[in-house]
């Protein structure tokens, strides 16, 4: 008898949810949750104990098509005996690029100067309009040092930046100085997030992370919403604490209508969490996702599972550490 997969959202891209289906009976949201052996969802997609509940004793994986797994409750998880799996190794260059390009818009106010030719207002040229700050040359901090914060220090090499990391992790490189997070914050004339939303990091940025910023600095952040304060980063921008920020997440996605102030502000770029969004890393997610759930189901261990999740011997975490978000 074949076994079931719950898949949380139609229209994926890539060839996984063919070949997931030419191994398993797919299934929606639905009723129809029960008896089922996987769940392929998203990383903002809630898998929590009623929904661990529902799946029923089948369930074996949890396969995210994500890097973060914030949304899953890992306890509840691990309770059951259910494997959790993400996706790293896949996406870290493309958010990498995505990084670099929040860092060159916020510096130098390049939505802002958009924004004021598509409203017809360049009329006439003056040398004090849209006045940003230099990236090359400048100091880049990166608080995380994993995947795709090797990614983007790699990139600020052609740009000539001086970088510091701070992550217990990591010690220096050929390409960064390991430093404490109030060396780096103090030091930084950019301060890139890539780490993982856990209690620890909640709120890791706040009102007195961003005042030890020098006033012309730049937060960028394509990690979790909920790593950043986001009122105390509307506060520390109005009242000039910093000079700007570049956002790719929120502590509250999506948003539909009701926007973020800091969604428009003139002085933040703000994204809808597009760091993965390449074709092809999106279905390259995808497919990982598929490939753990098929590996589980048949009896081997997933490729990367996240370390403290039901047992799978074997398996190993593409991160190579144990704080596999980054």
């Amino acid at each position: 008898m074949r076994q079931r997969v719950l898949v949380t959202r139609a229209n994926l891209p890539g060839g996984g949810p063919t070949r997931l289906a030419s191994h398993a009976d797919v299934v929606g949201p639905g009723p129809a949750v029960g008896g089922v052996s996987g769940i392929l969802a998203l990383g903002n997609d809630r898998v929590d104990a009623a929904l661990l509940d529902a799946a029923g004793p089948s369930l074996r994986v949890v396969a995210l098509a994500s890097m973060g797994y914030d949304a899953v409750d890992q306890e509840a998880a691990a309770a059951r005996g259910v494997v959790v799996t993400h996706t790293p190794g896949v996406l870290a260059e493309t958010t990498a690029d995505l990084t670099f390009a929040l860092i060159l818009m916020a510096r130098r106010r390049l939505g802002a100067a958009r924004d004021s030719l598509a409203a017809g207002q360049w009329n006439v040229f003056r040398m004090g309009d849209h006045l940003g700050l230099d990236v090359h040359g400048a100091t880049l901090g990166l608080v995380g040092y994993g995947q795709i914060g090797k990614a983007v220090a790699r990139r600020a090499q052609g740009f000539g930046m001086r970088l510091l990391h701070h992550d217990p992790y990591a010690p220096d490189d050929a390409l960064s100085t390991s430093v404490d997070l109030p060396t780096l914050l103090a030091e930084s004339d950019v301060v890139s997030l890539h780490v993982p939303l856990t209690p620890q990091t909640r709120h890791l940025v706040g009102a007195a992370e961003l005042a030890a910023m020098k006033p012309t600095a730049t937060l960028v952040s394509t990690s979790r919403g909920g790593v950043v304060d986001e009122d105390a980063l509307l506060s520390a921008l109005r009242n000039g604490v910093i000079h700007s920020a570049g956002l790719d997440v929120f502590e509250r996605e999506p948003m539909g209508t009701e926007l973020s102030p800091l969604v428009g502000d003139p002085r933040v770029v703000t994204l809808p969490h597009i760091g993965s969004a390449t074709e092809a890393t999106r279905a390259a997610m995808v497919d990982l996702a598929v490939d753990n759930i098929l590996e589980v189901l048949a009896g081997r261990p997933a490729r990367t599972q996240l370390p403290g999740t039901a047992a799978s011997p074997g398996a190993r975490s593409l991160a190579g550490s144990p704080r596999p978000g980054c």
